[in-house]
This record gives structure tokens, sequence and C-alpha cells, in this order.
């Protein structure tokens, strides 16, 4: 079964209970052993978790920034790890966006450890 990538547009603020969205689930995939999960920073965007634009900028400390987090594995792993963060993710005050496409992996060449 080939590959496919689980994404999860969000804001870097948004929260499942007291963990920041992104580190709950980079934290629950590892604990599901997916095989990898990346967490970008966005410079600017709107979406559904806000329709205001958020950029950032240098004298802000605090910044309400898009974040995009990507799980790659086997599409049917991936389908069942959402249906394990659905619940939470429809719980947010916050709304977010959730699609699955994919991906053909070309090298897969582990690191040591």
């Amino acid at each position: 079964m080939p590959e496919s990538v689980l994404k999860i547009h969000a804001s870097n603020t948004d929260r499942i209970g007291n963990d920041l969205l992104y580190e709950y689930i980079v934290y629950l995939a590892k604990e599901k052993g997916l095989a990898g999960v990346t967490v970008y920073r966005g410079i600017m965007g709107y979406g559904m978790s806000s329709g205001a634009v958020t950029s950032t900028r240098f004298w802000e400390l605090t910044e309400k920034l898009p974040v995009l987090i990507e799980i790659i594995d086997k599409r049917e792993k991936l389908e069942e790890f959402f249906r394990v963060i659905e619940p939470d993710l429809l719980k947010m005050p916050k709304g977010c966006l959730v699609t699955i496409e994919p991906a053909e992996v070309l090298l897969r060449k582990p690191g040591k450890k």
C-alpha cells in the first residue's frame, strides 16, 4: 500500500486542552508509531482558524501564525490516526482544515540512532 500525507492546517496558538495542538499531534503520532511528522510555521495566512490575515512582525512578542502539520505513513494508518484525533479537533473553539493525499516516496534512508 503506498504512502499518503495527512495535512492539518491550523494556528500555532490552537490548543487541545492545555497542550498546543501541534505538540499534541506530534507526540501522539510518535506514540502511535506513525512514520514521520513535520510541523511548518507559516509567515502569513488566513483560513478556518481565523478569517483575519496574520503575519510575522518583528515588534510583536506573541504571534498568531498558521501552522501546517504533515504526517506521512500508509493511508490506512493515517485514517486510523485521524479517527483518534477527530473528536479533539471538533472540540477546539477555532477551526482547522484536514486533508489527505497520496505521496510518492522516492527515497527512504533511515539515519543512525
